[in-house]
């Protein structure tokens, strides 16, 4: 039995690098892991659990992990499980705040409890800022609510708020005093309705904890273990509740990297990170420096940008090491204008298509969501399926939960046989065939039913003997923790959106001073270097092809008046071609387009593709629209692709309002090009004439 154990033990150290197995062997106690990109952090914590749990230090029930995302919370417990850890909770501090405070409610509160605020929390704002003369357009609120949600997370209440906002020069959106009295209006309209928002499952579970010994003692006897991911990020009350939970216990796993501290403007701060050895002077620390993400070309450049940063902490100065063979070096480029920039990215994206990286492992990355439209337009006219991360999540689209109704009947019936021939036939009843459909939307659905089946494959790959029910458990599992199997297609994303993401390919896009570092955080030494640990985030998603690139103008025949981002100076070498394009014989300014009704310059990408300003009325043929409609849904039923693939709906309205009569005057219409005019030119001339004819 003793053997078998220390087997196991050392079934669970093999495979790790020596910093990895120092943290995953580490004594109970205090541990602090700084843990660089890249450099095997999840496979780290999972290893220690399973060591500590294996080892008899805990049972894997008495283990809490806390994520900073629902889906690094599933992908752990998704990583416990081969591991043979099956009780241990991964869970975000707000999941499981939210599941201790249902727990303990009757017995604190004891009447009703009071509904969570998921969907209307901007409502109740708004109805608070209007009561008070404040501004409700959309925007405002939003910046408002952010306000409230910043000083809750930092432990801050009303009467509190002015002070700290003076205390930080923080720049807010209406005057300090106006935004304290929305604060308590909001909070008592809230006590009112008994509703809760997010940020009061953390504060409501930790005054449970610290005022209710019985409550307390019961949680510590359940949970003896802790483990907390991305601990950079913390705020001041997920620390306050992590306290609550420690109750002065010292078991208690960090794992971080300050120079991925990228959540500031929400209350986060790397100073619990950094100070962890203060306050736990025998804590165990280890440094991962070793990349194995990253190409050692992509490593030297992170190396390079977080290396530039200023007053960086002791405990921040990690410096990667790639493992990983050589790759190419990233690349930089300068474009002209933005449009430029997008299909110059999405041509790079057909050439790494063609020579075999799957959509689903090219990611195109921004600093704000506003910057995607263009790439959207760009992927789509080159005919490149994508995928907007934040957009319809998988497990709220139709087909995958008629889907998982299907499973779960066919789950109760307790069905034998092999788990991925089960699946097959359930889903094959809601429309999963042996080939794909034609056509665009029914493709999709045929892709996220298969998804379906590739996570059944995944399942039966990683557990003995797996059946339909744990099957449905897993996803109902990821369901709640919005954990999506990968469906193809290339992602497009905020740099925020894609902290704890990965991918083969990554072009950081949109490289101009104002944009990263954005405008407002000028001014701020404190908000350029985030932003500059921004950018390092953007860097180090990438494993081997990395791309970064800018404009030198918003649109087409714009004055070229940007230059590249301060963050590119002493990466970029001054003789490269891409910084001297601004430099090089300076072109005279090409005209802007113009109105072809009044003549007025065009500024807007509508209003070039349409050839006219939006104060001139639009002249559009309906029935020539239609029939371009009608000839897009059959091209695209003929090529197996979604119809936006052919054309964008935009396109087809600018050819039904210009009826371009030969090919110069359809090459004319933005978002035409060489392509678009070879593949499907004739066939809308053809269209247009056939209109003319009538």
């Amino acid at each position: 039995m003793g053997s078998a154990l220390a087997n196991r033990r050392q079934d669970l150290l093999d495979g790790l690098d020596p910093e990895q197995r120092a943290a995953a062997c580490a004594p109970r106690g205090p541990v602090c892991v700084l843990a660089g990109a890249g450099t095997g952090k999840t496979r780290t914590i999972t290893h220690r659990i399973a060591y500590l749990v294996c080892s008899g230090h805990v049972a894997a029930g008495q283990v809490l992990a806390v994520t900073f995302t629902a889906r690094a919370a599933g992908e752990l417990r998704a990583r416990l499980r081969p591991l043979g850890v099956e009780g241990a909770q991964a869970r975000t501090f707000h999941a499981a705040a939210l599941r201790q405070l249902r727990y303990f409610w009757p017995r604190v509160v004891g009447d009703r409890q009071w509904d969570l605020i998921e969907g209307n929390k901007l409502r109740l704002v708004g109805q608070a800022a209007n009561k008070l003369g404040l501004p409700t357009e959309l925007e405002v609120l939003r910046d408002l609510t952010s306000e409230i949600e910043w000083a809750k997370a930092s432990l801050i209440g009303p009467d509190d708020y002015p002070a700290a906002v003076a205390r930080r020069s923080r720049d807010v959106p209406e005057p300090a005093e106006r935004i304290a009295e929305l604060y308590r209006t909001y909070e008592r309209a809230k006590s009112d309705a008994q509703l809760l928002d997010f940020d009061d499952l953390l504060l409501h579970t930790t005054a449970v904890l610290e005022e209710h010994s019985a409550v307390a003692e019961e949680f510590r006897d359940r949970y003896r273990c802790f483990v907390v991911d991305e601990y950079q990020d913390v705020t001041p009350a997920q620390q306050r509740l992590l306290d609550a939970w420690l109750g002065g216990r010292d078991d208690l796993t960090v794992v971080g990297d300050a120079n991925q501290t990228i959540y500031s403007f929400g209350g986060a701060s790397p100073r619990p990170l950094l100070e962890f050895t203060r306050r736990f002077p025998d804590a165990t620390v280890v440094r991962l420096e070793r990349d194995y993400r990253s190409t050692p070309q992509v490593v030297a450049l992170a190396n390079r940008v977080i290396g530039a940063a200023r007053g960086r902490p002791a405990g921040s100065r990690l410096n990667l090491v790639g493992q990983r063979p050589d790759g190419p070096p990233p690349r930089f480029a300068e474009y002209d204008d933005e449009a430029t920039e997008a299909a110059a990215v999405a041509a790079r994206i057909r050439e790494l298509l063609d020579a075999g990286v799957p959509a689903s492992e090219i990611a195109v990355l921004y600093r704000v969501n506003a910057q995607s439209e263009g790439y959207e337009q760009a992927l789509s006219e080159a005919g490149i399926p994508y995928l907007v991360r934040g957009g319809e999540r998988f497990f709220a689209r139709r087909e995958v939960r008629q889907a998982m109704a299907a499973l779960r009947t066919a789950a109760a019936g307790e069905p034998q046989g092999e788990l991925v021939t089960m699946v097959r036939r359930v889903l094959a009843g809601v429309g999963l065939t042996e080939q794909p459909p034609s056509g665009g939307a029914a493709k999709e659905r045929w892709d996220a039913l298969l998804a379906l089946v590739e996570l059944a494959e995944e399942l039966a790959a990683t557990t003995d003997g797996a059946t339909l029910g744990r099957y449905v458990a897993e996803l109902d599992q990821r369901a709640s923790a919005q954990h999506p199997p990968t469906v193809e297609g290339v992602t497009l994303a905020s740099l925020h959106a894609a902290k704890g993401l990965e991918w083969d390919a990554v072009f950081l896009v949109g490289l101009a001073e104002g944009t990263l570092p954005i405008l407002h955080a000028d001014g701020s030494d404190e908000a350029i270097e985030e932003e500059r640990r921004l950018f390092y985030v953007g860097v180090t998603r990438a494993r081997e092809h990395l791309s970064l690139s800018w404009a030198l103008a918003r649109n087409p025949g714009g004055r070229r008046n940007r230059r590249r981002s301060r963050f590119l100076y002493g990466l970029l070498p001054e003789d490269h071609p891409a910084a001297r394009v601004g430099r090089q014989q300076q072109k005279p300014m090409e005209p802007k387009a113009r109105c072809r009704i009044c003549g007025a310059a065009l500024l807007a990408t509508m209003e070039i593709k349409l050839g006219r300003c939006g104060k001139c009325p639009a002249d559009i043929d309906e029935d020539l629209l239609a029939r371009l409609k009608e000839w897009r849904v059959e091209r695209a039923r003929e090529l197996n692709v979604p119809a936006f693939v052919v054309f964008t709906d935009a396109t087809l309205v600018a050819i039904a309002e210009q009826r371009p009569a030969d090919t110069t005057a359809l090459v004319a219409i933005s978002g035409i090009g060489a392509t678009k005019l070879e593949r499907f030119g004739a066939d809308v001339l053809a269209v247009v004439n056939q209109r003319h004819e009538r």
